[in-house]
């Protein structure tokens, strides 16, 4: 037994170790070295198979809390859920939902991570939701080291990346500088949406940096050249028609 993870001899595995209690699938609100303890006898719950290493990954805490086990078991992805905000903090967003048990530890047992609350950059969660708020998610995936159903707010709603492209390759469009980079300009060319003008495009200036050909806040006039949707990302060129 370790700091970071405890092994374990299976029941019929001949003595061998094989498997493995990491320290985040012990317990959600005790020490490994509280629930794991040397020559005592555990329940747990496999969460992974590691052919190539002969371990079996093990969770504790399936057998602790088997109710909320159960149920974030159940869930599948794309399946929408509803709650209410329960707590913002700087690292997410947790979501006391409707049906389900309450989570032990934290205040609620759906999770939203920034990147997941809205299509846009957002600052702050305070942005788009408040405490008591109440709100519908897609499922993402369940978080087994804490118990969570990670979810996406922004999933439920139209992406306006998609909504915006749509048509837009070669029109020309006005936009505002917002980032110089080595390799080129960032530009907004609608309310959460920006692109790139490349540095390397067809009638840059040779050795010219970004800076020497334009400034952060100026207006300039571009055109689409390039929309990948996939990685949502927008190639622009200053070689307006």
């Amino acid at each position: 037994m370790t700091r970071s993870e405890a092994t374990v001899v299976l029941d019929g595995s001949a003595g061998c170790a094989l498997g493995v209690v990491g320290v985040l699938d012990a317990s959600w609100r005790r020490r490994l070295a509280d629930v794991a303890v040397v020559g005592r006898r555990i329940a747990a719950e496999v969460v992974a198979v590691d052919l190539d290493a002969s371990r079996v990954w093990l969770s504790m805490a399936a057998t602790e809390n088997p109710e909320l086990w159960a149920f974030l078991k159940r869930l599948r992805r794309g399946e929408t859920v509803a709650g209410t905000v329960a707590a913002i903090e700087r690292f997410g967003v947790f979501v006391a939902l409707d049906e389900g048990p309450g989570h032990p530890v934290h205040p609620g047992v759906g999770f939203i991570t920034y990147p997941e609350l809205s299509w846009r950059r957002v600052e702050a969660a305070s942005e788009v939701v408040e405490i008591g708020q109440r709100v519908s998610c897609e499922f993402l995936q369940f978080d087994t080291w804490n118990g969570e159903a990670r979810l996406s707010l922004r999933a439920t709603r139209p992406d306006p990346f998609a909504v915006f492209t749509d048509g837009l390759m070669g029109r020309p469009l006005r936009g505002r500088v917002t980032k110089l980079v080595p390799f080129g300009v960032f530009v907004q060319v609608a309310d959460g949406i920006e692109g790139l003008v490349p540095h390397s495009e067809p009638g840059a200036v040779p050795g010219a940096a970004p800076e020497e050909v334009v400034r952060i806040g100026d207006e300039i006039s571009v055109v689409v050249a390039d929309v990948d949707r996939e990685r949502r990302r927008l190639t622009l060129s200053r070689r307006t028609p």
